[in-house]
């Protein structure tokens, strides 16, 4: 209330001062002029205040606690900001944490199934080896049986042709003869027993 007096004060001290100033210069007749001018001045502008004054003060008011409300909400949302930034630093950090344990993980992962890829290559290296050699001693033994029955063959052969050449006919009927009997001996023989 006390706002409104001094208000209302300066209103009315205003035209007085504007008055002197104007009654110095002027006659008796702008005095009148210049007293109704100051009059509505102080009619207008006082009901102005007066009517206004509430309003604009409560606007004000609101305003004010509109912008403070505003600071308080922008105030909230830059400390959440900083806590979400915060939060996606952590976050980042444990990220990268991660990543370079999955990296390292799958790097001994990486060794130990080398590791294991050189084993199972080597035991197949020496399951082929192992097959190869057999496969080559079975080779060796069909062709060393191979060879074998060739010189049987040849020998015989050989045996057949030189038997032919100092056989004589009558040495033959001789052989078949004696042959004719060692097989009665081994006949009679098994017959008794």
């Amino acid at each position: 209330m006390k706002e409104r007096q001094k208000i209302l004060i300066v209103l009315l001290l205003v035209p007085l001062f504007v008055f002197m100033a104007a009654a110095e210069k002027a006659q008796s007749a702008n005095f009148v002029d210049f007293l109704g001018k100051a009059i509505n001045f102080i009619i207008l502008f006082g009901g102005l205040t007066y009517f206004l004054f509430k309003p604009v003060r409560n606007f004000l008011e609101k305003r004010r606690h509109d912008i403070e409300h505003l600071l308080e909400e922008t105030e909230d949302s830059k400390r959440e900001a900083e806590q979400k930034l915060e939060e996606a630093k952590s976050r980042l950090t444990g990220l990268e944490e991660e990543i370079a344990r999955i990296k390292e993980e799958a790097e001994r992962e990486g060794r130990r199934e080398k590791e294991k890829i050189i084993q199972l290559a080597e035991k197949e290296a020496e399951r082929i080896k192992s097959y190869t050699r057999q496969e080559i001693e079975m080779l060796f033994q069909a062709e060393i049986q191979h060879l074998r029955e060739y010189i049987a063959e040849l020998t015989a052969a050989l045996a057949e042709e030189m038997i032919k050449k100092k056989l004589s006919p009558e040495d033959q009927s001789l052989l078949i003869n004696k042959s004719i009997e060692r097989l009665d001996r081994i006949y009679e023989k098994s017959n008794s027993d």
